[in-house]
């Protein structure tokens, strides 16, 4: 029997929370599962869920397949800290995006001019010489 470590929906509507749970894989998302792990409520502030996570872990070790959703509350619960963002509005966004983005602009700048001209370089920016004024007078007296 292939086990998966998925969320079973429960809730009213538009009040979305879910239970972490061990299902056999062929199951429905709502039907019938093995064990409960735990729970996630999404609308909820501060701690949004709770896992049992030598529980998970078992299951894990027994070869079961752990969704994406769940393997992010488990990173969330090991690092309790790193999950939090800091919500912005949408001005001081955008300003910390155009900051971040500027030192990357000044850098492709630098990147293309180029730090010291070759002697190549030179050559082929300068002008056509004038031939030596021998051969200007020996076409100049064939002619």
């Amino acid at each position: 029997m292939a086990v998966a470590v998925r969320l079973r929906r429960t809730g009213a509507t538009n009040n979305a929370s879910y239970r972490v749970v061990a299902a056999d894989k062929r199951s429905p998302r709502d039907g019938r599962f093995i064990e409960n792990l735990g729970w996630y409520d999404p609308t909820k502030s501060g701690a949004k869920f709770e896992l049992k996570l030598d529980r998970i872990e078992h299951w894990k070790s027994n070869g079961a397949e752990i969704s994406d959703t769940v393997r992010s509350l488990i990173k969330q619960a090991n690092n309790p800290g790193a999950s939090e963002k800091p919500k912005l509005k949408k001005q001081a966004r955008e300003k910390a995006e155009k900051a971040a983005a500027a030192p990357v602009e000044k850098a492709a700048a630098v990147e293309e001019a180029p730090a010291v001209e070759t002697p190549a370089a030179k050559a082929e920016e300068a002008p056509a010489e004038e031939k030596p004024a021998e051969e200007a007078e020996a076409e100049k007296t064939e002619k």
